[in-house]
């Protein structure tokens, strides 16, 4: 198995990869990288890993890099030597099995969707990520801003793959999917919504349960939230605003007098407990799904955690074949119609 890794594109430098890459390695004894980025970073990355974790790891020296504020087209134009796209070439020339990158998103989903192409039948690829709920058990939201264009169809081929998903990785037999929308009765919603709602429901393959309102999202009563891109940005941004902000309160009372001081003592494990589920790191990695290759997108501010569990998401969708069972029921459900 073997992933590459673009270094240069996250807001912290990429030495914030170099835990996550010893830990991987340690974790994953069939694990390699190639990392790709510039020289100096490269260099210093790999002098700070063992010897035997160096025999595991390739560099690929690049001339450019992709920042936070290159319009895609531009960098699908003139950065073909960007540390992003040397990445992205290298699961499409069969040298890696996945790219993971934390740089610019909409750069790396103009350069996936052009390298790597979509799977026959998916008109646009979905970046889907995990969240949290109350029954501890995750809910998958797609699409999380890959597209803001949109028809039905492709809330069904989001369904699809969501539900392809939740089963490969969560071993979920029958996701349950819903489909956002802004009150759970038929009468609700516009026409598209309306439509898609149809297509999902005579979908056989899919266990569809229905719409879905923003503040039932997180009650564990489904496994695939399916909207569109714009709404599923602004639904998990807002998500992970909240999730902060409790954790920052939380931090404050606690800290306000004597006695929160020393009752937060007491309940410290509880308090770490709660602080590590609603943690916005560990969901850190979100899936750019219907490509003909894996391609995760970490957080560009991800922390060293954030990293680790970006590129585990990546694993995880290799050992479970996740592009390949997407291609088998599209194939079979969506193209015969």
């Amino acid at each position: 198995m073997i992933i590459a890794l673009d270094i240069m594109g996250g807001d912290r430098g990429p030495h914030v990869f170099l835990p996550a890459i010893k830990r991987c390695l340690s974790d994953h004894s069939d694990l390699s990288f190639i990392l790709c980025g510039e020289q100096d970073p490269l260099n210093t990355i790999f002098s700070k890993l063992s010897q035997s974790h160096q025999s595991r790891v390739h560099l690929r020296v690049c001339s450019q890099v992709v920042d936070m504020h290159t319009k895609p087209t531009t960098a699908l134009r003139k950065l073909k030597d960007s540390s992003m796209r040397v990445a992205l070439n290298t699961v499409k020339e069969g040298e890696a099995d996945a790219c993971v990158s934390s740089g610019n998103t909409g750069a790396l989903m103009a350069m996936a969707y052009y390298v790597l192409k979509t799977i026959p039948g998916i008109s646009r690829p979905a970046l889907v990520s995990a969240l949290p709920t109350v029954t501890k058990q995750k809910v998958l939201l797609l699409d999380l801003g890959a597209s803001i264009n949109y028809d039905a169809e492709s809330l069904l081929q989001y369904a699809v793959m969501g539900s392809v998903l939740m089963q490969q990785v969560e071993g979920i037999a029958s996701p349950r999917v819903a489909l956002l929308n802004v009150g759970e009765e038929d009468i609700k919603g516009h026409s598209l919504i309306k439509h898609a709602d149809l297509l999902i429901s005579q979908c056989e393959s899919v266990n569809y349960v229905g719409y879905v309102e923003g503040d039932t999202m997180f009650s564990g009563n489904v496994d695939v939230v399916v909207t569109d891109g714009f709404t599923g940005n602004v639904a998990l941004k807002a998500s992970e605003g909240i999730a902060k902000l409790v954790i920052s309160e939380i931090k404050a009372i606690t800290q306000e007098t004597w006695f929160a001081r020393l009752i937060s003592k007491l309940t410290l494990p509880l308090l770490k407990s709660l602080y590590q589920r609603m943690n916005p790191d560990q969901y850190n990695g979100a899936s750019l799904i219907g490509l003909r290759g894996t391609v995760v997108k970490s957080h560009g501010n991800a922390s060293e955690d954030a990293c680790f569990y970006a590129i585990e998401q990546a694993i995880s969708e290799l050992s479970q074949g996740v592009p390949e069972k997407i291609k088998t029921i599209i194939e079979q459900e969506l193209m015969e119609h």
